[in-house]
């Protein structure tokens, strides 16, 4: 079963060719048609489509009979996130579990560890940054694709800054607010420089958002 927000949000031919896949493996597009109840023309469309995003991948098999090969479909790693995953309930469950068993500082201890190593990869990646301007940027692009949706800005007044709108760790920040200390810590510590964290709290049509400023880059 694909996950409620996609089965709210992909096309209806698209759910149903992905649903199929996922049940078969690989099937060619004659086989898909029939499944799905629909013409070979247009699955071939569809699978083309999802192909083109990445979420199927497409092989031909010579016929045993004279003709063109057969194409079939598959499903590639990417479509792998369109299905229920061990998510955030599992992570708070078993954060739980382990500071019922091992003691009330080990969660936080553990998120340490985390961090640790997070920044150890994000490090890396930004070593061939040249400039603070650079490195931040690069950075929030990296983190956008971690999950963590938002954007980089820059005014006079207000300087230069990280916007972030969506982080998923925020239910653990919730349960485990050293956290966020720890997540603050590893930004400055990639960065090389003070970083002024602050959280917005919504208004009207303004959403809720966290500032990561960087005070040598502007006033903030």
């Amino acid at each position: 079963m694909l996950l409620p927000v996609f089965q709210d949000l992909i096309k209806p031919q698209w759910r149903k060719v992905l649903v199929e896949l996922k049940l078969a493996g690989s099937l060619s597009v004659s086989d898909l048609s029939r499944s799905v109840d629909a013409s070979y023309m247009a699955v071939k469309q569809q699978c083309e489509e999802l192909k083109k995003l990445g979420y199927l991948g497409r092989t031909r098999v010579p016929r045993t009979e004279v003709g063109r090969p057969e194409i079939f479909y598959r499903l590639t790693d990417k479509a792998d996130a369109l299905f229920p995953q061990a998510g955030v309930g599992f992570t708070l469950d078993l954060l739980g579990e382990l500071k019922q068993n091992y003691g009330e500082s080990f969660p936080d201890k553990l998120l340490f560890h985390f961090f640790g190593k997070q920044e150890v990869v994000l490090r890396k990646k930004l070593e061939k940054c040249q400039s603070l301007v650079e490195k931040a940027t690069k950075l929030a692009a990296l983190r956008l694709k971690e999950g963590c949706f938002g954007q980089c800005k820059y005014d006079p007044v207000a300087g230069f800054r990280m916007e972030e709108y969506h982080n998923p760790l925020q239910r653990v920040f919730e349960q485990y607010p050293r956290a966020i200390a720890m997540e603050h810590r590893m930004v400055e510590q990639l960065l090389g420089t003070q970083v002024v964290r602050r959280e917005l709290p919504g208004s009207g049509s303004v959403p809720p958002r966290v500032i990561f400023e960087i005070p040598t880059l502007g006033v903030c």
